[in-house]
């Protein structure tokens, strides 16, 4: 018995680490990717051209021009930063705001749980998309009242998937003997429950990367999100609708940008979700 106890204890230590592992790597390369390629931009993506406008595709221009002359892969990847880079800064917040949040409503119960509750569900009842559309209008368009509008809408998953993983955690045996022995209550937290929820809290935020770039690309094509002539790909959607019949390829390029991350970050979600969430391996 004790034997098969060391054996599931450490094949779930080996899942737990290589779980890490492959988020980590995941992690560093997309911030390598961010950081490097704006970088590594063939041209300026800022300047403007007026005698080389809406090119096609050339040796000095490898996709093009668009309206003002600019070198569209140079927008593109520049626009990596803006619209990657700000998923993520938004992830992370809400991830910072949610989690502790969730964690504290679980543990401590009472009153605070229900009040915690009726906000939850007051969040839970809006469509986000509409909820931030309708937030950015109010705030105006700009970088970072997009970042707080989409913060506002995300954080909420992330806070009521804790709240429940610690209810669920706080009925089992070893809690209750932790709480009779003296144990503080931080130390629960910190060293019994907070290792359970990391999970499904990474599982969750891999299936969002992809949620939150769309919602990002979305308000930025409406015009809400970072303006000209910062490079964004939701933005330059909308700089080459005017010009679509002309010159397709400033509509196509950062479309196939927004499907191809969309798809990347959904393809390792998944992947995630199905190797290490606990209701996947528990129905396997």
């Amino acid at each position: 018995m004790i034997k098969s106890i060391d054996v599931e204890d450490r094949q779930l230590a080996r899942r737990q680490l290589s779980k890490r592992w492959i988020v980590a790597i995941s992690i560093m390369l997309l911030l390598i990717a961010i950081t490097v390629l704006p970088h590594l931009t063939p041209q300026d993506p800022y300047r403007i051209q007026m005698g080389s406008r809406l090119q096609p595709i050339s040796v000095d221009h490898w996709l093009g021009t668009d309206h003002l002359g600019r070198d569209v892969l140079s927008r593109v990847m520049g626009g990596l930063r803006t619209t990657v880079g700000t998923s993520l800064l938004i992830l992370s917040v809400s991830l910072v705001v949610g989690v502790p949040l969730g964690l504290l409503s679980g543990f401590a119960g009472g009153w605070v749980d229900r009040v915690f509750k009726r906000v939850i569900d007051g969040f839970m009842t809006l469509p986000d998309y509409i909820f931030a559309i309708v937030l950015s209008g109010l705030l105006g368009p700009g970088l970072m009242n997009l970042i707080f509008a989409v913060t506002a809408v995300k954080w909420v998953s992330y806070a009521r998937l804790v709240r429940s993983t610690v209810l669920a955690e706080k009925q089992k045996d070893y809690i209750s003997l932790s709480v009779l022995a003296g144990t503080p209550s931080w130390r629960i937290v910190m060293h019994h429950i907070l290792p359970h929820t990391i999970g499904n809290v990474l599982v969750l935020a891999t299936l969002d990367i992809g949620k939150i770039i769309l919602m990002i690309a979305s308000l930025s094509f409406l015009g809400l999100g970072p303006q000209p002539p910062i490079p964004e790909w939701g933005a330059m959607l909308n700089e080459g609708r005017a010009y679509f019949q002309m010159a397709p390829h400033l509509m196509l390029v950062p479309g196939v940008a927004v499907v191809l991350t969309v798809l990347l970050a959904n393809v390792l979600g998944d992947k995630l979700r199905d190797r290490y969430d606990v209701k996947t391996r528990t129905e396997e």
